[in-house]
């Protein structure tokens, strides 16, 4: 009885053991994975920006964005408005004539003087009075329509930067995620034999096999990604980022 006993005990420590190692090999298997995708995804993120090919995205954006045409037609009238206010320090004169037909009834000496043509100059000199405020308005709105404009180009200088910087990360998770799939199917397929040879339990292969699943959807995932992100850019750019070389 006490042979037995010992006997059992012995196969249930073997059966434990053997357990143990079984997810012990799982959990490293998961881990493993999932370290170097994170490793390869710092990496590969700074390897992949180009700092001139973005340069060249920023002056696309500034070549066919409308917005910015409308900032830098609204810079121009406001320049021309400046031109137009100092000009009309011209609008305060003014000349007319007169014409007094000759009266033969008045004196030879007043006939002369006051018959045929008169011309006359005039000046306005209320509006004289408010032509220097009417310029300063002019340059102030020059000013605020430059200051608009920069700040605009700002703006879009930012988010052409966020976009791009999406797009560069975005690519990069679908290399990652297209890369490991090798990774992905070579440990369901060692998973998968140790399954069939009894030492790898049910619900290990079960997990690899909605690991692979998993990340064949990541894939497509990432792939809608890259095209939304990729569409983003090309919103501000006007153009498709294969034209741009």
């Amino acid at each position: 009885m006490a042979v037995c006993l010992i006997q059992t005990n012995v196969v249930f420590n073997i059966l434990f053991f053997q357990k143990l190692m079984q997810m012990r090999y799982a959990v490293i298997l998961f881990f493993s994975f999932f370290i170097v995708q994170n490793a390869q995804a710092q990496e590969s993120l700074a390897r992949d920006i180009s700092y001139d090919y973005l340069e060249k995205l920023l002056a696309v954006c500034k070549k066919n964005y409308p917005k910015i045409k409308m900032f830098e037609d609204r810079v121009s009238v406001a320049e021309y408005g400046v031109k137009r206010a100092k000009l009309s320090y011209f609008d305060i004169f003014s000349a007319g004539y007169l014409y007094s037909p000759n009266n033969s009834n008045a004196t030879s000496g007043t006939a002369s003087f006051l018959g045929g043509y008169q011309l006359g100059f005039f000046a306005n000199v209320g509006s004289l009075l408010q032509k220097p405020s009417i310029i300063k308005q002019a340059k102030g709105e020059f000013a605020a329509a430059k200051h608009d404009k920069e700040a605009f180009d700002l703006s879009m200088e930012a988010e052409v930067k966020k976009r791009y910087f999406t797009y560069v990360q975005k690519v990069a998770v679908l290399k990652i995620r297209s890369g490991a799939i090798l990774d992905v199917e070579n440990m369901l397929t060692i998973i998968k034999h140790r399954f069939e040879k009894g030492e790898e339990t049910l619900d290990n292969y079960n997990k690899a096999l909605i690991l692979q699943s998993d990340h064949v959807q990541n894939i497509i995932n990432a792939e809608a990604d890259v095209l939304n992100a990729k569409s983003n850019l090309e919103e501000l750019l006007g153009q498709k980022l294969e034209e741009i070389k």
